[in-house]
């Protein structure tokens, strides 16, 4: 007799945020997790899990992410979401076979962070222990948020609506996990139409000097170009 296997949805959700004090803040990856109170659920007693859950009857997989994402951490502005893999290991959750898909969600830096009070974000460096294998998940994500932004416009469901190069390759260095630099950057970026100017200037930084340039993307939905030499990491 066959037998109903329960499916799952994860979501990674990333955001570059600030960490550090007042006078040393460094933008950082950040991963949204909720607690999930079960800790006999997972080896070494974590709390901590990605958002995700049950899907509906008459549910989409995406639909469903995006439900789970707003209940459970209060996420409901979400720039970009794409399925990342199916897991199916026999074993990846105790006591019940559940197979899950999972996903890739970005929110641009100038959303509000306020997630509910039982979720917080964390830096992708230092997280803390998870459960079953959603470790596993927030490192498939990472590698294709990288893998994206060498050959798309990806970076736009990271980026506030204007921003100056500097923010931009913040974004970029943070999400990559090196650095780039700003003018080739925006040497690559332009060349090829991924952002434009807005003919407007920003805000002069604490050190003085001229107000930067103002750009934005040229596009608000994924768009597939070719590969950024300029993205890839030092030798």
């Amino acid at each position: 007799m066959a037998t109903s296997i329960p499916v799952e949805v994860l979501s990674a959700v990333f955001q570059v945020g600030e960490l550090g004090s007042e006078t040393d803040q460094r933008p950082t990856l950040q991963v949204l997790l909720q607690q999930t109170g079960d800790p006999d659920h997972s080896p070494g007693g974590s709390t901590w899990s990605l958002p995700g859950g049950d899907i509906g009857e008459r549910e989409s997989l995406a639909a469903a992410a995006r439900r789970h994402l707003g209940a459970q951490a209060g996420l409901t502005r979400i720039a970009h979401l794409e399925q990342l893999a199916v897991l199916s290991a026999p074993d990846r959750v105790p006591r019940e076979r559940t197979i899950a898909s999972t996903y890739l969600g970005l929110v641009p830096r100038d959303v509000p962070a306020d997630p509910a009070a039982t979720a917080a974000w964390f830096d992708v460096d230092a997280l803390p222990a998870l459960v079953y294998d959603h470790a596993e998940v927030i490192e498939l994500a990472r590698g294709r948020l990288a893998g994206k932004l060498s050959y798309t416009n990806l970076a736009f469901a990271l980026a506030p609506e204007r921003f100056a190069m500097s923010e931009l390759s913040e974004i970029y260095t943070a999400a990559l996990g090196h650095h780039v630099d700003a003018t080739n950057l925006l040497r690559v970026l332009s060349r090829r139409g991924v952002v434009v100017s807005t003919g407007t200037v920003g805000r002069t930084g604490r050190s003085g000097g001229r107000p930067p340039a103002l750009y934005t993307f040229a596009d608000d939905e994924l768009v597939v170009t070719d590969e950024f030499a300029t993205l890839r990491p030092p030798p």
